[in-house]
């Protein structure tokens, strides 16, 4: 082959191998981003019950927190790829394709979770677990739940580093980002006393495991979003927190309920918090929105004038709310209100695509 017809060759095989790219890059559809979202929803239980994923698709939220089911021992076989990608073929009241997320906590261990093992010993109020990075009992009465030491290496191969880890798995599934829980370990007594007897300071190995989280999380997926539920006052001396999260969910600003309260149960929501903690949620929310976070959050309430009232609060502050039962194990038939981009459903309950009202 003469050099001309080599140079030829090569060019017309960096062409094709060009086009492919451009064509593989092209099928890869580009999600909305969280500045898009008008409407939010949240269940962490029960994703694999009959017409669950049916009822998240005809919903018209624009992102859907939700349980990563195959991290459950007992769910491991559950096609959580197959209901992602059904979810995102699906629209929202604001989204083309909805924005899909994953629950994780960073900062407990649950016993139900595929990692926990049967040797491990859980901890109690006298004493630490086996393995030793799990501290204590949930202070909120959460049952199978446990703070950990989240800067233990064998914890962070857990959730983030090894091969099947909690988080490897949820990119694997296609799940658009994270919604990270109980980042408020780090300033649990217990935990903080821990680290502290390793000579650590809590509040910075909660902001490292994060940003490792980021780094770890975008390599794979540069536009994978990280949500931070709770834990506000993390930011307080360190402004580069504001660097390592795209959004930021508060619970119960409004109202609470009682923890493993079923669905329907009346302690599931309706417990008004203290107008102190609310006039701090408040405080904290504003300094996320004068950073440019996007701002959910969730309030536990059960009846009407309480949901009314969540719903226009979090309108008049310029958060994204979601109201439903503290179990978040199915979508609530609530009536939602008036969110600007919707029209009032006098008679609905949940934004779906086949309502008339």
């Amino acid at each position: 082959m003469s050099r001309r017809s080599l140079g030829a060759f090569l060019a017309a095989i960096i062409t094709i191998s060009t086009a492919s790219v451009i064509v593989l890059m092209s099928a890869v559809p580009k999600r909305d981003g969280l500045d898009m979202v008008r409407l939010w929803a949240y269940q962490i239980q029960n994703i694999e019950a009959d017409d669950a994923v049916d009822a998240l698709i005809d919903s018209k939220y624009d992102l859907l927190v939700i349980e990563p089911t195959r991290s459950s021992r007992e769910l491991a076989d559950f096609d959580m790829h197959s209901v992602v990608d059904r979810l995102h073929r699906s629209t929202g009241t604001n989204v083309a394709s909805k924005i899909v997320i994953a629950y994780v906590d960073i900062g407990q261990a649950e016993d139900w979770r595929w990692y926990w093992e049967d040797n491990w010993t859980a901890p109690t109020e006298a004493s630490r677990g086996s393995p030793d990075f799990l501290i204590a009992l949930d202070p909120d009465g959460w049952s199978g739940n446990y703070p950990v030491a989240f800067w233990d290496q064998h914890w962070k191969e857990i959730i983030l580093y090894s091969e099947g880890s909690s988080i490897q798995q949820i990119i694997d599934d296609g799940f658009d980002g994270i919604y990270m829980d109980w980042i408020g370990g780090f300033n649990y007594k217990p935990v903080v006393n821990a680290a502290e007897s390793e000579g650590l300071d809590a509040q910075q190995e909660m902001i490292d495991f994060i940003t490792e989280i980021r780094e770890y999380c975008q390599k794979q997926n540069p536009d994978f979003i990280l949500i931070a539920q709770n834990a506000l006052d993390i930011c307080e001396n360190h402004s580069e927190y504001f660097d390592i999260i795209d959004g930021v969910a508060q619970e119960h600003v409004l109202f609470d309920g009682a923890a493993d309260a079923e669905w329907g149960d009346s302690a599931g929501g309706d417990m008004r918090v203290p107008e102190s903690d609310t006039e701090w949620y408040v405080e904290m929310l504003d300094e996320y929105l004068n950073r440019g976070k996007v701002v959910f959050t969730v309030d536990y309430a059960l009846r009407e004038e309480n949901i009314a009232e969540a719903y226009s609060f979090a309108q008049e502050h310029g958060y994204i709310e979601f109201v439903s039962h503290i179990s978040l194990s199915q979508l609530p038939a609530f009536i939602q209100p008036d969110y600007s981009v919707l029209p009032i459903y006098a008679t609905c309950t949940y934004p779906r695509e086949d309502e008339t009202c």
